[in-house]
């Protein structure tokens, strides 16, 4: 069988080495060495980076998708997605400085950039059943200078300036999640957040610990990666919660003339040495059955 794997065309070792690196495609591969626990925990690593960034690529369409289907970006926080946007890009920025693998934290890019859309989209569209009575161009202009001036002070920034911010994303990713959940609590409903978005980050985070523990033993970014998971779940129990809830504003429906048992205790104080007078209302007396015109008397039979 070795004679098989140590012969594969040239695009197919050129491939592996790039990917799991020289040493460990020779004993995995070449030598297949199963054995190899420490090439085996590094390759698995790798194939998961470049899975979560291939992942990263469509994580946020369906979002992108429901938004603009339904003209609406009702449920979704403002604040909410514009921190996770800042978070992105600092652990991107972070990341490239540093030189760690781009399988490492690619996906951070590519989030980066659909975030920034959805939070645009955010902006543009309504978030309620309302018309939309707000010229939202200024906004939009605004908004677009802050996400370009934001990239460019984070590209000339020193990097233990980076350090410093990659350390804030810890409150940053709280701060980004607090609002969803919030939003979420207070209408006992989701809106038009993605459930395959949530859960994809549930299991991208996943995956991140494994992979950053295994490369790159930053504790920063696997504490900033820890908080997300929690937070993520968080957003996914209330997806389960309140789903196929549209939270529109509901209201109850009274019986007239029916009072409930919470009610007569409420008011039971208040009738303590009163009397009640109930007065009945005035009905129209019954029209009694007069003769017809030729005289006759009509009268049912009865059988």
């Amino acid at each position: 069988m070795t004679s098989i794997t140590r012969n594969l065309p040239r695009f197919f070792v050129d491939l592996g080495t790039a990917v799991i690196g020289e040493k460990c495609y020779s004993s995995l591969v070449e030598n297949l060495n199963v054995g190899d626990v420490e090439c085996l925990k590094y390759s698995l690593s790798k194939g998961l980076g470049l899975g979560i960034v291939v992942g990263g690529l469509i994580m946020k369409v369906p979002q992108l998708v429901l938004i603009v289907s339904a003209e609406s970006a009702r449920g979704l926080s403002f604040s909410a997605h514009a921190l996770e946007t800042l978070s992105y890009a600092i652990t991107t920025a972070y990341s490239y400085r540093n030189n760690f693998p781009f399988s490492t934290y690619g996906e951070n890019l590519f989030l980066m950039i659909q975030n920034t859309q959805i939070t645009l989209l955010i902006i543009y569209f309504p978030s309620t059943a309302l018309p939309q009575t707000q010229d939202s161009t200024g906004k939009l202009i605004l908004t677009s200078l802050a996400a370009v001036a934001s990239g460019a002070a984070l590209c000339l920034m020193p990097t233990k300036t980076l350090a410093l911010l990659q350390l804030g994303t810890l409150p940053l990713s709280l701060l980004s999640k607090v609002p969803q959940i919030a939003q979420n609590a207070r209408a006992r409903s989701t809106g038009q957040l993605s459930a395959f978005a949530v859960i994809s980050q549930i299991v991208g985070c996943l995956a991140r610990l494994f992979t950053t523990a295994t490369e790159v033993g930053d504790p920063i970014v696997s504490a900033g990666f820890a908080l997300a998971l929690l937070l993520n779940s968080v957003l996914g129990m209330q997806i389960w919660m309140y789903w196929g809830k549209d939270g529109k504003e509901t209201y109850s429906k009274t019986t007239i003339g029916v009072v409930s048992e919470k009610e007569k205790e409420d008011w039971a104080p208040e009738r303590r040495g009163r009397d009640d007078v109930v007065v009945t209302p005035e009905s129209s007396p019954v029209p009694r059955h007069t003769a017809s015109p030729s005289g006759r008397k009509w009268s049912r039979k009865i059988d």
